[in-house]
């Protein structure tokens, strides 16, 4: 493995974390500053993307004219270190270093490539754009519109140990209600106090059972701490169009898509829009609740690694035997997500794809495939703070033992 400096007592103590509980913690520092196939360690065979200026976009998703930062072949392994916008937003001060600096962070601890974002003149408007800090695209050579890109996400690591959580005005399940701390004029990356937001800057530590949690601390002293769950938060192909592609409403192409149940061991499917589909990440999570009712989860960088398989169609076996939009399964679900504006209309579409899904992958009437569901799916609210809002069906592998015998 790759490894890194441990984090020092002086910022373990700042961070609310001990010695004992860190010293197996490794910040995960990029491994190569340009897109290349790993020749040693933990990770060697895989292909590498960093998150440097040459590869990353901000507040974009890439459309059909993007061009691949690398090119790979059906069945490689890919592994992105990914930087969250957290803590490098103008609201925060466009200024990573003095942001994580003022939460006790010493400086070798924050990643060199967020201080370069922040340090850049890359072009970033706040009010106008995106949040996200997207990496990629990669080309999977061959991938034509039509076919299917299978991705499986191996890990997602954290790289560092901690991350923010973040509540803005105009954004959020209670717009207009929090934050309580009114928007004043001429606010700026100069001025970030005056957009009167909120980011909970939040530690993690290992508990006694040596797993890793989120901590947020309380006026009154005690602390809150709840379990990480990582995943990539933004994923997707290129949508076939030459216009801006908003990093903030998921859609048909996957992008800002935000279920949390898509971490380690599960896969997704995407249909391919342009030749090389194209596929970027980003927005990793730590931890995120259903709904992500205050805007964001707790969002932090994250190496992730994925397998990518390419289907081609007409020829290889595709879930559900069509995919027009994502479709995503772990070890114990089929995940059917329904995307629209409006809420109610999200879930009908995730109510009428998870139908279509049972009858074309199991054969089973219409009538009976609806009845299923609402005996025995949860339809989860995946997110109501990203424009497009998201239910997604929780199909339970194990209900079709019979089927597959």
């Amino acid at each position: 493995m790759f490894k890194n400096t441990v984090l020092s007592l002086f910022v373990l103590s700042a961070l609310g974390v001990s010695a004992a509980q860190a010293e197996d913690f490794t910040v995960l520092k990029q491994m190569s500053d340009k897109p290349t196939q790993l020749t040693n360690g933990e990770y060697k065979g895989n292909y590498y993307v960093p998150s440097t200026l040459d590869t990353i976009t901000w507040g974009y998703l890439p459309n059909k004219d993007a061009k691949p930062i690398m090119s790979v072949t059906s069945g490689s392994v890919v592994t992105f270190d990914t930087v969250s916008h957290e803590g490098l937003l103008e609201d925060q001060g466009r200024d990573a270093a003095k942001y994580f600096k003022s939460k006790g962070v010493k400086d070798e601890f924050i990643l060199d490539e967020a201080k370069k974002i922040t340090q850049s003149k890359l072009d970033h408007d706040f009010d106008k754009d995106g949040p996200h800090i997207v990496t990629g695209p990669i080309e999977i050579k061959g991938a034509q519109p039509g076919d299917i890109l299978k991705v499986e996400v191996i890990k997602v690591e954290p790289r560092v140990p901690y991350g923010v959580i973040s509540n803005r005005h105009g954004k959020g399940a209670l717009a207009g209600e929090f934050p309580k701390i009114p928007k004043q004029a001429n606010a700026s990356a100069a001025h970030p106090e005056r957009y009167g937001n909120v980011s909970v800057f939040t530690p993690i530590e290992k508990n006694a059972k040596g797993d890793y949690e989120g901590v947020l601390k309380t006026d009154s002293g005690k602390s809150i701490r709840f379990p990480l769950e990582p995943f990539m938060g933004l994923m997707g192909v290129a949508a076939n169009t030459s216009d801006k592609v908003h990093s903030v409403p998921p859609a048909m192409y996957g992008g800002n898509i935000d279920i949390n149940e898509l971490g380690a061991g599960s896969t997704v499917y995407y249909p391919v829009q342009v030749a090389g589909a194209l596929f970027y990440t980003g927005d990793s999570h730590f931890a995120q609740g259903d709904g992500e009712v205050a805007l964001t989860a707790l969002e932090a960088s994250a190496r992730a690694t994925f397998k990518f398989t390419l289907l081609k169609a007409g020829k290889d076996k595709i879930p559900g035997k069509e995919i027009v939009q994502p479709l995503a399964e772990n070890a114990e679900f089929w995940i059917t997500p329904g995307l629209d504006e409006d809420l109610d209309e999200a879930m009908k579409k995730s109510t009428r794809e998870a139908i279509r899904f049972l009858n074309q992958e199991y054969d089973i009437d219409e009538a009976t495939a609806y009845a299923y569901l609402s005996a025995a799916t949860d339809f989860e609210v995946s997110q109501v703070v990203d424009k497009t809002k998201g239910i997604h069906a929780k199909i339970r592998k194990a209900d079709f033992k019979e089927f597959d015998k």
